[in-house]
Order: structure tokens, then C-alpha cells, then sequence
């Protein structure tokens, strides 16, 4: 195995020049990228449609391709899957991922081209490797296996040929990785893919325990589970009583902090690393590139250009859309993508800010969907989320999971407040200080929030519900998006989510 290790160590090693490549020419890249995505699906039905043929310049492209969200390109989308080709784009398309963006009832399918496959979501895995090995030279990552945790697949329910699949991107990715990638990792196929959750958890749990896990990889959430599964199997006190190799946890989908602590109670060990991407059905986007950083690396010769909204445009009817070179650090802006799976100009909901333009790296701040406003506090997911973090800090406990809402003025209620439902892994001692110390954290994370909340004028401070483990995932399961992708919206401008947690508790 150390030979293995030192090849496979070697291979991904190669990579990194080309790593180097992009972040040297971001927008020359960035450039090629447009102009070969415009050339490709020139003769689809939606590259006729929109005049590719014509376009000649980013002024072209913008002027004729409108934006995208999930409604304006869904029914497209439909078209390829009743299995009609050559929509938007011009290579057969027989996979869909299943989006969980959101927990709303009605689910988006993301096309995933043969390219997308190859140079985006295994070009990110591979990516992901190569900067690790990087930054951790003496890994002994290949003489074990990786521990993944994905979703589940389906018929795509409007193909009567059934000739093409949907499913989670993670189980997607799975179900076509090449056959190397496949011996490398654990459970069995059989297990990783199937659709019971509480079910796969025990089995990954009994199937894992023997194997020599070096890495896992997977949605924060959902790998806590597993990991008390396999200690209460096993009755062991941490994982690496089982796995004692066990070296990265490469996490995405939700933000890290608030379970970084838990974590590193399970893994009691200094050499244990963490690693952050940002892989979502649309396409593999960043990756965290540097060993004491949380910042991302957008990866930009993925077959995807990019462009941003500023958030504070982002409700005009005509909003201002600008292309890489002209992003600024520190601003919130929504992400637009053009990908080679055939999303033009597309929305995918999800907020960054730049933190450096050279190389261009940044944070994932939030929805655009996800988010209060009530009372114009403003407040995102990003303060939200560390403010829960320090909190925790503070106060000594852990979280599993939260949500939050607005409670609006009322007849008898002058001023509004937040609204918070929040699961503990053990419950605080003090109720009324961990509310305090929140709400001190939120003011110190957003200055629109503290302005509220000064002499309670605006807002009071939130009503905490403190929930046991167990309350978010009755709540998914109720809602049938137990597992894969699927996860609590954090933030919400209206009280449906968390009205219907409220009935559960």
C-alpha cells in the first residue's frame, strides 16, 4: 500500500501547475471558456433560438441571453428529460440531479452532461486531492479508503423510455465513477446508493467498520450520524479507535463551523484535517486551497463561466450583472453560471464574497433566498452561522442544527424579533445566557442587526426554542427529503419552515 500511496501522491501532485495556470490567467481562462460554450451549443435549439451564431463579444452575450432562474429554464430542461436532445446542449444528456437547494415541495432537476461529468464534478475531486497532497506532503491518504456518504438515484420520472436517471449529484457522481476511483472508496455501491436512510446508515456502519478509512467525505450533518452509529456498534469512546488512520474529512453544503467542536471531540487527534468544497448540482466551484484559511478557490477551468449580481440589485427588475474582473472584495454578490451542461446565465441561488482577486478567492455567504429582512436588519446566513459558532464557543455547547424566522408586528406588539428553533447535541445549562450571548453575537456579526435591536426600538431580543437531537430530522422526514443533499433552511424571510418544526417539537 505505501507504493500505492506514493504513485497515487505522485499523480496528484501533476496537477497543481494547471491549478496555477487559472489563478495566474483568471480572465483569459474565464474568456475561452465563454467563446468554446457558445461555439459547442451554437446548433442546439437553444443556441438557435438566442443567435450564438452571432455572438462575438461578452456585450453580445449579455444583450441576447437572458438570465436565468429555475421556472424561465425548466421547461427546457423537460424537453431533454422526455428525452428529447440537442436543447441545450448538444451532447446526450441521460442524468439529472436532484436539487435540495431548498426544501420547498417541488424538486429541480439539473442536467448533467457527459462534460460536466469529466471536467467539472470528477475534475473537483481530483482538484480536491491534488491540493491536498499539496498542502500535506506526508499523506498517508491511498493506503486506506475514502468514507462517502451520497445520496440516492432514481428513474427520471418523465422519461417513458426510461432510458435516463436522477438523483442526488453525489450519487450521481457515484453511480459513474471510473472503476479505480471506485475500489478506492467505501461502502459497497448497493449500500452508498440506497434510498432508506435509516436503513443505509446501519448498513454503512457495519460495512465500514473493518475498513482502513483514511478520509471521509460528505455533508457535515449526515456524517455525525454515521459516525455515532459505528461508535454505538462498536461501544467505543471516538472514531479513531476504529479508523486510526483516519487523516481528512473533506465537507461541503453547509457551513462548518457550528460542528467544527463536535468533530474534533469525535476525532480526538492534531493531525486530523478539515477540508472545505463547494460541489453543488450545478456544477463543482470552489475549493479551500490553503492549510489555515477558510477562504474557497474558485475553480475557473471547469467548463463554467461566471458572472454576479450585487445583492443590493439583486430584487430590480433590471439588475446589474458584471463578469469576474469586475467583482470588489467584501461585497455580497449572487452567483449567475454558464455551464456546459446547458444552464445559460442560470441563478443558482447562492451568495459569495470575494475575499481576494489575486487569485480570486471568497466565502460562501448565504441564499438569496435565504435570508431576514424583515425589519431591514439584513441579516444572512453568514452571521448567522458565526454568531451560532461563537455562541457555542462561549457558552461551551454544540449544535446539530437550527432555523430561524421573523415574528412581525403585531395589534398588541410594537417591536418584531427573531425567532429561532435550535438543536442541541446537549442541551445548555442556562437557557436565558446562551439567548443572551447570541443575540450579542448577532449584533457583533451585522451592524444593520445591532441598529435594530438598540434599546429594543426595533427588534427584541429572539425567542430561542432548545430542541434535543432528533427534532430536524422528523421534520425532513415528514417533508420526504430524509438524507442525500437535503438540509434545514437556516434562514427564512417568512414563518412556513418554522411553524411547521414548532408542531414537532
Amino acid at each position: 500500500m505505501e507504493v500505492i500511496n506514493t504513485f497515487m501522491t505522485w499523480i496528484f501532485k501533476n496537477r497543481i501547475g494547471q491549478i496555477e495556470k487559472f489563478k495566474n490567467n483568471p480572465l483569459e481562462i474565464q474568456r475561452e471558456i465563454l467563446f468554446k460554450l457558445i461555439h459547442t451549443a451554437k446548433d442546439t435549439e437553444f443556441g438557435k433560438k438566442h443567435h450564438f451564431r452571432q455572438i462575438s463579444s461578452y456585450k453580445d452575450f449579455n444583450q441576447w441571453i437572458p438570465v436565468h432562474d429555475y421556472e424561465a429554464i425548466m421547461p427546457y430542461i423537460q424537453q431533454t428529460m422526455k428525452g428529447r436532445q440537442n436543447v441545450i446542449w448538444p451532447t446526450p444528456i441521460n442524468w439529472f440531479s436532484k436539487s435540495s437547494g431548498t426544501t420547498g415541495s417541488r424538486s429541480k432537476f439539473i442536467p448533467v452532461s457527459p462534460e460536466s461529468l469529466e471536467d467539472c464534478h470528477f475534475k473537483g475531486g481530483k482538484d480536491m486531492l491534488s491540493l491536498y497532497v499539496n498542502n500535506y506532503p506526508e499523506t498517508k491518504l491511498f493506503t486506506g479508503k475514502s468514507l462517502s456518504i451520497g445520496g440516492s438515484l432514481q428513474t427520471n420520472p418523465l422519461d417513458v423510455n426510461k432510458n435516463s436517471s436522477s438523483g442526488d449529484i453525489s450519487a450521481v457522481i457515484m453511480r459513474n465513477l471510473p472503476k479505480w476511483a471506485q475500489l478506492a472508496r467505501t461502502p459497497s455501491l448497493e449500500v452508498a446508493l440506497m434510498s432508506e436512510w435509516e436503513e443505509k446508515i446501519a448498513k454503512m456502519a457495519q460495512e465500514t467498520i473493518k475498513e482502513n478509512v483514511t478520509s471521509l467525505t460528505g455533508v457535515p450533518t449526515w456524517t455525525l450520524v454515521l459516525i455515532k452509529k459505528v461508535l454505538e456498534i462498536t461501544h467505543s469512546d471516538n472514531i479513531l479507535e476504529i479508523w486510526p488512520n483516519l487523516e481528512v474529512f473533506f465537507h461541503g453544503a453547509v457551513a462548518f463551523g457550528p460542528y467544527r467542536n463536535l468533530f474534533q471531540n469525535l476525532i480526538p487527534s492534531k493531525n486530523m484535517h478539515y477540508m472545505e468544497t463547494y460541489n453543488a448540482s450545478e456544477g463543482f466551484f470552489g475549493i479551500q486551497d490553503q492549510k489555515n484559511s477558510e477562504e474557497l478557490l474558485l475553480m475557473l477551468d471547469y467548463g463554467i463561466f461566471y458572472e454576479f449580481i450585487p445583492m443590493e440589485d439583486f430584487q430590480n427588475n433590471d439588475p446589474e450583472i458584471i463578469p469576474l474582473d469586475q467583482v470588489e472584495t467584501g461585497k455580497n454578490y449572487a452567483i449567475l453560471i454558464t455551464t456546459n451542461a446547458g444552464l445559460w446565465r442560470y441563478k443558482i441561488g447562492d451568495t459569495v464574497k470575494f475575499t481576494s482577486t489575486r487569485p480570486y478567492r471568497f466565502k460562501i455567504s448565504g441564499r438569496t433566498k435565504h435570508f431576514i429582512n424583515a425589519f431591514g436588519e439584513e441579516l444572512i446566513v453568514e452571521n448567522a452561522e458565526k454568531a451560532i459558532e461563537n455562541t457555542c464557543k462561549r457558552t461551551g455547547t454544540s449544535i446539530s442544527n437550527f432555523t430561524a424566522a421573523p415574528v412581525y408586528f403585531g395589534e398588541n406588539q410594537e417591536q418584531g424579533t427573531h425567532e429561532w428553533i435550535i438543536e442541541f447535541v446537549e442541551l445548555p445549562k442556562d437557557n436565558a445566557f446562551f439567548t443572551s450571548v447570541l443575540d450579542e453575537e448577532l449584533r457583533m456579526e451585522n451592524s444593520d442587526y445591532d441598529a435594530k435591536r438598540y434599546r429594543d426600538m426595533v427588534l427584541k431580543i429572539p425567542i430561542v426554542h432548545f430542541a434535543a437531537q432528533g427534532l430536524f430530522e422528523k421534520w425532513l422526514k415528514s417533508k420526504g427529503k430524509l438524507g442525500g443533499q437535503n438540509k434545514v433552511p437556516r434562514l427564512s424571510n417568512d414563518r412556513e419552515y418554522l411553524e411547521e418544526i414548532l408542531k414537532l417539537l
